[in-house]
């Protein structure tokens, strides 16, 4: 009975990580195609995001947009950090007038109009669903 059970639990661990692996795809951080921007380092896209780079690569500055969407998976692929914990960061730096916080954005469609209309704007999107004329810089791993 024990060997069942062993078994069983084992087949449903390998079931339950492989259907939670196959539905969280990878997030891409996107730009303009024409932006002029090939790719970003992890460390670059983090300055970014986290609001210590004010330029991008091309010497532009930068404008980093969150979309409202996917924020927290975001977030915790980028720097391994909860949505309460990135609040209380941008509420520290706005508070000391360091910085501000990226442009939140509520839909993908939003977004995508956004980083077409600004050859600056660089955002995020899930990498299964990359539109052609956006260009990806940097893919995430969850």
């Amino acid at each position: 009975m024990n060997r069942v059970r062993r078994l069983l639990l084992a087949s449903t661990l390998t079931v339950t990580t492989l259907i939670t692996s196959s539905a969280s795809a990878d997030i891409a951080i996107v730009v303009n195609a024409g932006s002029g921007i090939d790719h970003l380092t992890r460390s670059d896209a983090v300055n970014i995001f986290m609001g210590r780079y004010r330029k991008l690569p091309t010497g532009n500055v930068a404008l980093p947009v969150d979309s409202s969407s996917l924020k927290a998976r975001f977030y915790r692929a980028l720097v391994n950090k909860d949505l309460a914990e990135i609040n209380s960061y941008w509420a520290r730096l706005v508070f000391s007038g360091e910085a501000s916080p990226p442009q939140q954005i509520a839909s993908g469609d939003d977004v995508h109009q956004l980083v077409l209309q600004n050859m600056n704007a660089l955002s995020y999107v899930d990498s299964a669903h990359v539109p052609d004329d956006m260009h990806v810089v940097l893919t995430l791993g969850e």
